[in-house]
């Protein structure tokens, strides 16, 4: 699978995720004893994730390694997902660090950890490298099933509220152009890659079955379906359109508050449309 070369600075945080990144460091039960990341190492990282209020070891209370990233982690999922996706970014370039994914290092943290941590990844349009190296997949490589199920990682994350699901790697678009473009490329073999935002988003809505005009006397559903479209219409008009796809996916009058609202409501139409396939 193709990834791109921009590394993120932040990773995806799932159950999944946070179940195989603890085994990742957990040495408790390690054969040759205590292997880096220390204690003090991944201590320095919630620090600069600052979620060191969130550490069960600041109790005073000695726990092991696996525990206090389980702990950290699980109430970032819940309370700051941003600074959870960032945490993780940065706990996997510490393992990378101290050789946790070279064969044949003291600190390996082993074939099973390591493949457990890769298919979490995988599963959130991600690719783990035999070296350690996080990337997102560049989605202008892949076409098809494998499309759809990289879209749907980008969507369940966009919904979470995650800013940078709102500009889907390598393909010049956000998240909404990207699924509605394959929604028509799904449909009928292509899709107007000259159209307007309105126009291609309004085509994909009708292959899809959903409604994306006016009607006198619209059902429940078909009012519903309106206001979605509207609604991501009204979001694409915040885009930054002269940012490089690395930074503020909005014009920078809009506050995080405001970008964050904005990202959830494009994962809600974009899962509308996803559903709809």
């Amino acid at each position: 699978m193709a990834t791109s070369q921009t590394k993120p600075e932040s990773a995806p945080l799932t159950d999944a995720v946070i179940a195989s990144l603890a085994r990742l460091v957990d040495d408790s039960q390690s054969p040759t004893g205590s292997r880096q990341p220390s204690h003090s190492e991944i201590e320095d990282q919630f620090r600069r994730a600052d979620l060191i209020q969130a550490d069960p070891n600041q109790a005073g209370r000695p726990i092991g390694k696996a525990k206090r990233i389980r702990g950290v982690l699980q109430w970032a999922i819940e309370n700051d997902i941003q600074k959870g996706e960032r945490l993780v970014y940065l706990l996997i370039a510490l393992v990378r660090g101290v050789g946790g994914f070279r064969e044949g290092s003291n600190n390996s943290a082993g074939t099973d950890a390591i493949q457990d941590l890769r298919e979490a990844f995988a599963s959130e349009g991600f690719n783990l490298a035999e070296t350690g190296e996080l990337l997102p997949v560049v989605l202008d490589t892949i076409i098809g099933q494998q499309l759809t199920v990289a879209l749907k990682a980008y969507v369940r994350r966009a919904r979470r509220g995650v800013l940078d699901a709102a500009l889907v790697t390598g393909t010049g678009k956000d998240l909404v152009e990207a699924v509605a473009a394959h929604v028509l490329v799904q449909r009928f073999g292509n899709y107007p890659e000259s159209a307007n935002f309105p126009t291609l988003l309004g085509q994909a809505f009708v292959a899809a079955g959903l409604c994306a005009v006016k009607k006198p006397s619209p059902t429940a559903q078909e009012q519903m379906d309106l206001a979605l479209y509207e609604l991501a219409c009204a979001v694409n008009r915040l885009r930054n359109r002269e940012g490089t796809g690395h930074g503020r996916p909005f014009l920078t009058t809009v506050t995080q508050a405001q970008s964050r609202t904005a990202v959830q409501s494009m994962g809600l139409v974009a899962a509308r449309l996803m559903d709809a396939l």
